[in-house]
Order: C-alpha cells, then structure tokens, then sequence
C-alpha cells in the first residue's frame, strides 16, 4: 500500500441490503461537496428500479436514493452517479513507489486520488482520504481539476507516467479512464495501484488505456479478509483476470505481524503467484502501526527478508522486500534469472545501476527478463549515488494549475 500526504446523503449498501434503511453518513457537509463532483457513470445496469454497479468485486444492488458500500457512487433518478472532476491527493511519485519495479525504473510517475474505497483496512495509511465519509475524522481538501490539467502538470513535471492510487481507483475507474485518456494523447504510460477487487467489467472498461497493474493481495485468510471488508476469493480471481488481459502486473504483500506473517501464508501466497506465472514480481513490505491498527509490532527487516526466501523457495524470479532501504540487502534489486547477474540496483526508490538492454535483456547471457523497460535503455533512467540522490528521489506534492 502506497501513502499520499494529505452530495446526496451516502447511506452504504450491500447487494443483499439495499433496501434496508442505512444510517447517515459520517460527514454531511462532505457528502455534499463530494456529490457535486459527480456525472452519470458507465460501469453499471438497471435492474427494475434499482441499479446494478459493476466497478467492483461488491456488485451493489443499490436502490433510488442509496449508495453502494464505497459510500461514493449513488443511484440518482434511475442513474447511477459516480465521482469525476477532482483530486483528494496528488503527488509526483517515484515509480520505485507504487511499487513498480519493472515498468520504467528510475522515472516518475504523475499519482492522483480521490475519495472513498470499498474495503475497510483497519491499518489503512491512507484512511483520511480511503474512509471518507465512513469515518468523521477522514476529511482532506479537494481539488477541482480537469484531466487536462493533470496532464500538463505530469508533463511539466517531467513525470512517465500518469497513476490512479491512495484511495481504491476501482470506485473512481470513469475519472481515471477521463485521465487516462488524454495521458496516452501526450505519451504517458498510465496504470492503477488497487486492491484487486475488480470484475471482468471493470478490467476491460480499464484495459485500452492502462499498461501495468499493482495489486496488494493482503493475506491468504479468508477471514482476515472478510475483516478488511473484501473477500480473498474476489481479490485472487482480480489477479487471475489481469494477467489474462495481458496488463503488466505486480503484487504487494504488506507483511502485518500476527495477521497474515506466518510462514504457511506466506507460502500460500507465493505458491497462488507462482501458479499463475512465476515472472510476476512479488513485493513483501513493511507494515507499521497506523490508524486503528496499533497493537502489532512494526515489520522488522529479517521478517521481510525470510518472506522474500520463502517467495524463492516457492520458485518465484523476482521477489523484492520494500520500504527499508539498506536494510534487505539484496532483495531491493533485480537479478537475470538465469545467470544471476544483477540488473539494476536499488536504494529504497533510488536506482543506482542499470544494465538491461534497450530490448530488456541481461547484458551478459541475453536472457529476456519481463518488464515495461525504457526503449534506449540505461540513458532514459534516473541514476544516482549519493544520499542527495536519494533525497530528491522522495515523492513531491504538487499544486495542479
């Protein structure tokens, strides 16, 4: 999980309660202002008088005048309204971030977020802008923007690629695809860092305008699961369905000390990865206490050291341990699965040597290693050494104009 620096009545709704009467949203006057940035939707059908909306794994029913369980796209005069023309978050991001490690290293990426999220991950740290409207303390300014302002901003800012992330971009898919759009007119690579939770409807609305896909699998518990708010089954066959569309895929594992560490989960989640295709490069992160989550110890570095082993031994090529630079040894960086040579070398979201060809080949054996790689190879990558370096690799908030 990757962090950011800071309408009509939503009431919350399954498929199986969407008639029921729902309690009133955390915050009123947000809803409101949240509402206005709105226009109809197209991941969704009408079933009788009621609408069945398709962005993601939760399928709302959702009846005249409710809201589906992300509390933001709602069913207005038989139509359903969904968000569109602003940002909660907005920051011009290491790709290294998101993370992605095999799609243009060393660049940036043009990151956007808006309100809301269909699941309730109770370590969230993202949550003042993911449980808006589900929680009173989660409130962020927004931003009212245009995608083409958006463009322009990653364009000035030098940014590869244009990224929909912090808060779940599935709920939000209409303003991403608006984004995205009028990112590929200007040659940005563009793509999403979600939950997995999607549908085939929603991957093939995605699919032209998208070309990598970050995933966090958070466990292989379904009941850990069902506390978060989503279900394991949705988010594996999320994997499954991404790699059938040909999207560049990578999964995220935050490693939470007690809820999804042990070695018998971990193996699990490595041997699931690996029977889909052992290329997709798997990430074991660091969790640290946040939000209502603050009984677990913080991810100490052996831990995610000993899941990457574990992602090795289960016979994945390209596992790597995240946010703990210098701290992980090998694992920040990229090896030829065949000769071992090292690839690119990592310092948190710093690249410190690239040596992939043009054609995203080991120099040394010619074995192609899968990856959106730079088309002139290490002369299009950010390269540094020194700690001032590293510094001016961290993200940047930006003010869009």
């Amino acid at each position: 999980m990757e962090s950011v620096t800071p309408n009509p009545e939503p009431k919350a709704v399954s498929a199986a309660t969407a008639d029921r009467p729902q309690p009133r949203a955390a915050s009123g006057t947000l809803a409101d202002v949240l509402g206005r940035h709105t226009v109809v939707g197209s991941l969704w059908r009408a079933e009788g008088e009621r609408i069945r909306c398709v962005a993601c794994g939760h399928r709302c029913l959702i009846g005249p005048g409710r809201h589906g369980i992300c509390r933001v796209r709602f069913n207005q005069d038989g139509q359903l309204r969904v968000p569109f023309g602003y940002v909660a978050g907005v920051q011009c991001d290491p790709v290294e971030k998101k993370p992605f490690f095999h799609v243009y290293p060393g660049s940036d990426a043009l990151t956007f977020g808006m309100m809301g999220c269909d699941f309730h991950c109770s370590y969230c740290q993202n949550w003042v802008t993911s449980q808006a409207l589900r929680d009173e303390a989660a409130r962020a300014p927004i931003q009212t923007v245009t995608p083409q302002q958006l463009v322009n901003t990653g364009r000035r800012l030098g940014a590869r690629l244009a990224v929909s992330s912090y808060n779940e971009p599935l709920i939000t898919a209409e303003w991403a695809v608006a984004v995205f759009q009028q990112a590929k007119q200007a040659g940005l690579a563009c793509a999403f860092v979600s939950n997995g939770n999607a549908t085939p409807e929603v991957l093939d609305f995605l699919r032209p305008w998208i070309v990598a896909y970050k995933i966090d699998l958070k466990g292989f518990n379904d009941k850990n699961y069902r506390t978060l708010g989503g279900t394991l089954e949705h988010v594996t066959n999320g994997i499954r369905m991404v790699h059938e569309r040909g999207l560049w895929l990578e999964v995220v594992t935050l490693v939470v000390p007690g809820f999804n560490d042990s070695e018998p989960e971990l193996r699990q989640i490595a041997q699931f990865l690996a029977s889909i295709n052992r290329d997709i490069p798997w990430h074991v992160t660091a969790f640290h206490q946040d939000y209502k989550m603050t009984d677990p110890p913080n991810t100490a570095a052996a831990q995610l050291i000993r899941a990457a082993e574990i992602g090795t031994e289960e016979g994945l090529r390209f596992v790597y341990a995240g946010n703990a630079p210098g701290r992980v040894g090998r694992w920040e960086n990229t090896y030829c699965p065949q000769c071992r040579e090292k690839l690119i070398d990592r310092f948190g979201y710093l690249v410190r040597e690239y040596k992939l060809t043009p054609e995203g080949k080991c120099p040394t054996c010619r074995t192609s290693v899968p990856g959106i790689w730079p088309a002139t190879g290490a002369a299009e990558v950010h390269i540094g050494e020194s700690m001032t370096d590293f510094y001016a690799r961290l993200p940047r908030g930006v003010r869009v104009n």
